[in-house]
């Protein structure tokens, strides 16, 4: 059997574990990530993590075989550092991530996008496994996600692609924090939805109790509230429009959906099946299955350790 630590850093906490190959969790903990303090401070996080992580190992006599680490933003996997985009970070650009903890701890280390290492949770140990050919798409703040063809993460040129939440849905829309316009995120993320949902809402002269959130507008939803059921209707058309490009250009087995939405109920899932069908080519979609993730916050950890026992296979 073999152990390795998964990691997942985050903008307020860093989720840590060993993990063996099956999947189950020999030991986990969580630290603050002082995102907003320092590039510095996060490292020194991130080395307090693993530090605990190789105690215990040591201590419960495991030999881990390495560390993988997914963190907000781009990465550059040849030369294994962050080389930007990750807002929630102070300074989190041109670090050699790698190069830096594997000085510390004497393991094999590999970093990558965090999206990218829920989605290869969910495909190792979660909703796609078994499966070759998956997209993993989370729904929250922003939308990210995962491809994975072969078996194999699919990057893009130089790992530059794979922006799933930056697909050009609407001509001339709103802008995006990316630079552009129209974004699927700044149409379809649950900070999209509520945005929307609280404009309806002014513009209708409805007053709120308090300040809405994508679980209280569920809620609304289900008890029909008219607002909350067209703010739905077009959250899951945006959703549907993206995903059915998607669906068209790489017919997956599996289109897995996270992030806290995507746990509402059966019915969510099935809206976008019903969005995606009426958008989709039928002959790309006919193996495509739609479905929730499995794993919700233990993907990122579950996924990084995964590629962490992928680098060891791939080194003999």
């Amino acid at each position: 059997m073999k152990y390795a630590i998964g990691i997942d850093l985050g903008g307020t906490f860093i989720k840590y574990a060993v993990i063996d190959e099956e999947g189950h969790f020999l030991y986990n903990g969580k630290l603050p990530s002082l995102a907003s303090t320092s590039k510095d401070a996060v490292i020194g996080q991130l080395k307090s993590a693993m530090t605990e992580c190789i105690h215990f190992a040591n201590t419960a006599n495991i030999t881990l075989c390495g560390i993988g680490i997914g963190t907000p933003g781009i990465t550059d996997e040849t030369n294994r550092r962050v080389l930007g985009g990750a807002e929630n970070i102070t300074g989190w650009e041109n670090v050699p991530l790698a190069d830096i903890l594997e000085k510390e701890t004497g393991l094999p280390v590999s970093v990558a996008n965090d999206a990218n290492m829920m989605g290869l949770g969910e495909q190792a140990f979660g909703a796609a496994k078994g499966c070759s050919d998956v997209l993993f798409i989370t729904v929250g703040t922003g939308i990210g996600g995962a491809i994975i063809i072969d078996s194999k993460l699919y990057g893009g040129y130089k790992n530059r692609g794979t922006e799933i939440g930056h697909i050009p849905l609407i001509a001339n829309g709103e802008p995006c924090a990316c630079g552009s316009v129209g974004c699927l995120e700044t149409y379809a993320s649950t900070t999209a939805l509520v945005r929307r949902f609280v404009r309806r809402c002014k513009e209708q002269n409805i007053q709120l109790e308090r300040e809405p959130d994508g679980k209280s507008i569920i809620k609304l939803y289900l008890e029909s509230h008219p607002v909350a059921v067209e703010s739905m209707n077009e959250h899951w058309s945006f959703l549907g429009h993206g995903i059915a490009g998607l669906v068209n250009i790489f017919s997956p087995q599996k289109i897995v959906i996270g992030g806290g939405i995507s746990e509402a109920g059966d019915f969510y899932i099935a809206r976008i099946e019903q969005e995606v069908a009426l958008y989709s080519i039928a002959d790309c979609r006919v193996n495509t299955k739609i479905c929730a993730a499995m794993l919700g916050n233990k993907a990122g950890t579950m996924g990084a350790a995964w590629m962490a026992f992928l680098l060891s296979k791939n080194k003999k």
